[in-house]
C-alpha cells in the first residue's frame, strides 16, 4: 500500500468530514491502515502555548476519551443491536504504542484527564501496561475508566497499583432478573461485587451509571439512590440516548424534570451542589447521606457550552462530539509516517470544526452514527 505524506480533509457531507488520502492518478480513498512502524513511548513537553485544543467558540478540551476496544462480555440493548455488529479487525485497531503515542500529544497540548472505555476495557490484556504508560505521562492529572464490573473485581487492584485513580460502573438495574434480560447476560451478582471492590480500595467517590428508560428501571429511582446513603457512590442517572441500532424511542426518554419530581418527593433535603463549569452532570447531595447523586441531561438540557471532551475510538477515528457523525481517522496517518506536528494538524483542525451544539434529540435519532458500543461508553 502507498503511503504519502499528503493528507486532504474533504467534506463528505453537510454534517461530516473524512481524511482521504490523494492518489498519483488524482484519486482519493480512505488512507493506508498498513503499520509502516511501531512507536515508542514519549514523554510529552510541556507544550501551553498550544491552541490545538480550542475551539472556535473559545471552549478549550482537556478530557480525553480513549475507547480501548470494540469487544464486550455484555450486549446491553442500548448500546449494541440485536442482531450485534460487525467489529472491527483486530489489526485495524490502535496498538498499546499508538495509544501512547496519540495520548502523549494530547497531554502534551493540555488535557489532563483521560477516560479509558470500551467496549469493556478490561478485555484488552494488555490494560494494566497501558494504564501504567499513561498514568506517567507528565501532565495527566486523572486516570479514569468506565467498566461493565463484571471482572473489575479481580483486576482492580493491579489498575490501581498502575495508576488508575477513577472507576465509573455501569449498572441499570438492582434486579438481577432484568439485569440479564438487559444485558442479555447473567452477571448482576459480579457488578455488585465491583462496585465494593472499588470501594474497598478506596476510590471516593465510586461512580454508578445508570441509564434511566421508562418501563423498565424508572420504578427503582430511589433505590439506587439508597446506596449512597452508607457508601462513598455517586450515583449518575442518564437520560436515554439515541445511537445506532439501539430503537431509541421518546416514549422511553425518561427526562430529568420528571426524575427530580421523583426523587424530591421522597428525599425532601436534597441540596444541589456547586458543579464545575465543564461537569456534564447535575450533583446533589441528600442530607446525612455519604455519597451523592448526579444526573446527565443530555437529551433535554444539553451542557454542550462547557464542553471539554473529546473521543479517539479503538480503530484510531478522532471523534470531538458524541452525537456528530464527524470523525477524522489519526491512525491513518500515524502508520504511515505522519509526524508530531502533522498530527497536531489533523487534530486541531478537527476540533476547530467543532459546533457550538449537538443538534436535538430528534435530529439525533435520525442521523447516521455509530452504535455505541463502537464509539466507547
Amino acid at each position: 500500500v502507498l503511503c504519502e505524506k499528503r493528507w486532504l480533509v474533504l467534506s463528505v457531507d453537510a454534517n461530516a468530514q473524512g481524511l482521504f488520502s490523494v492518489h498519483q492518478d488524482g484519486s482519493h480513498s480512505k488512507m493506508c491502515s498498513t503499520s509502516c512502524a511501531s512507536f515508542s513511548e514519549v514523554q510529552p513537553k510541556q507544550n501551553p502555548g498550544s491552541d490545538m485544543l480550542v475551539d472556535s467558540f473559545g471552549r478549550l478540551h482537556t478530557y480525553l476519551r480513549i475507547s480501548l476496544t470494540e469487544r464486550c462480555n455484555l450486549r446491553c440493548q442500548y448500546c449494541m443491536p440485536s442482531e450485534g455488529v460487525e467489529l472491527t479487525s483486530n489489526p485495524q485497531l490502535l496498538t498499546q504504542n499508538e495509544i501512547v503515542h496519540l495520548a502523549s500529544l494530547f497531554v502534551s497540548s493540555g488535557v489532563n484527564k483521560i477516560r479509558l472505555t470500551g467496549g469493556e476495557p478490561t478485555i484488552r490484556k494488555d490494560i494494566d501496561d497501558i494504564c501504567l504508560r499513561l498514568s506517567n505521562l507528565k501532565g495527566l492529572k486523572t486516570l479514569a475508566m468506565t467498566s461493565n464490573g463484571i471482572v473489575l473485581a479481580r483486576n482492580l487492584p493491579k489498575l490501581k497499583e498502575c495508576g488508575l485513580t477513577s472507576i465509573n460502573i455501569s449498572l441499570d438495574t438492582l434486579v438481577p432478573a432484568k439485569f440479564e434480560f438487559l444485558t442479555r447476560r447473567k452477571g448482576h451478582e459480579r457488578v455488585m461485587e465491583s462496585i465494593y471492590a472499588a470501594i474497598g480500595l478506596g476510590y471516593n467517590p465510586v461512580k454508578v451509571n445508570c441509564v434511566v428508560m421508562r418501563g423498565f428501571n424508572d420504578d427503582k429511582i430511589r433505590d439506587f439512590i439508597e446506596l449512597t446513603r452508607e457508601n462513598p457512590i455517586n450515583v449518575r442517572f442518564i437520560e436515554f440516548m439515541p445511537f445506532d441500532g439501539n430503537v431509541w424511542n421518546v416514549k422511553k426518554l425518561v427526562p430529568y424534570a420528571e426524575m427530580m419530581d421523583e426523587v424530591k418527593e421522597r428525599f425532601t433535603s436534597l441540596k444541589r451542589l456547586q458543579d464545575h463549569l465543564t461537569d456534564t452532570a447535575k450533583n446533589f447531595k441528600v442530607e446525612g447521606h455519604c455519597g451523592t447523586v448526579s444526573f446527565i441531561t443530555s437529551m433535554t438540557e444539553h451542557f454542550c457550552a462547557g464542553c471539554n471532551r473529546l473521543r479517539l475510538l479503538a480503530d484510531g477515528n478522532f471523534k470531538v462530539c458524541l452525537f456528530g457523525p464527524s470523525e477524522v481517522s489519526l491512525r491513518d496517518p500515524l502508520r504511515c509516517g505522519a509526524d508530531d506536528n502533522e498530527l497536531r494538524e489533523i487534530i486541531g483542525s478537527a476540533v476547530k470544526r467543532k459546533k457550538a451544539a449537538h443538534a436535538g434529540m430528534f435530529d439525533i435519532a435520525k442521523t447516521e452514527n455509530r452504535p455505541m458500543i463502537r464509539i466507547g461508553g
